[in-house]
């Protein structure tokens, strides 16, 4: 979906006014926003999508987009890469056995950072990167269920090793 798009349904959700008083702005600046970039009424400057995004594509730094995860609450958990090029699915059964692994790298990595009932910010910062090298993994493995491309799935997790 274009930026310009979703922020066109954001404000049908929310008052453009509340919105530009609240950014000390303009609520033709945040109209304008909605407006197609291609059309002959829009200003030309990029809504602040394509200005994050635009960021993060001249950067090509992650903690663009995780800071911005972070700052609403959430974490930023990119898609595993899957390939729809007619590879021939490979058996379910070990790229089962694949996710269960990382399931249970995760849930040693807990047990192991809680022996002592405690947790410091060492263990904490381990904890994290195996929870999202979890969640990569089962997003790929959902997207390869999709797909009926398991070959593919088996091919990303020889890579993470």
């Amino acid at each position: 979906m274009k930026s310009h798009r979703l922020l066109k349904r954001v404000f049908k959700d929310s008052s453009v006014q509340i919105i530009a008083n609240d950014m000390n702005l303009s609520p033709s600046t945040v109209y304008k926003w909605a407006e197609a970039p291609d059309s002959g009424s829009a200003s030309g400057i990029p809504n602040p999508l394509d200005r994050a995004l635009s960021l993060y594509n001249a950067t090509g730094d992650p903690r663009v987009i995780h800071w911005l995860c972070e700052q609403t609450g959430g974490f930023y958990v990119g898609n595993a890469v899957t390939a729809s090029n007619g590879d021939i699915p490979q058996r379910l059964g070990p790229a089962t056995s694949k996710v269960v692994k990382q399931f249970a790298d995760l849930l040693s990595t807990v047990a192991s950072a809680a022996s002592d009932s405690k947790i410091n910010p060492r263990e904490a910062r381990t904890i994290r990167r195996e929870w999202e090298k979890l969640k990569r993994v089962a997003e790929g493995y959902v997207q390869c269920c999709e797909q009926g491309n398991f070959k593919q799935l088996n091919r990303e997790m020889k890579k993470r090793k």
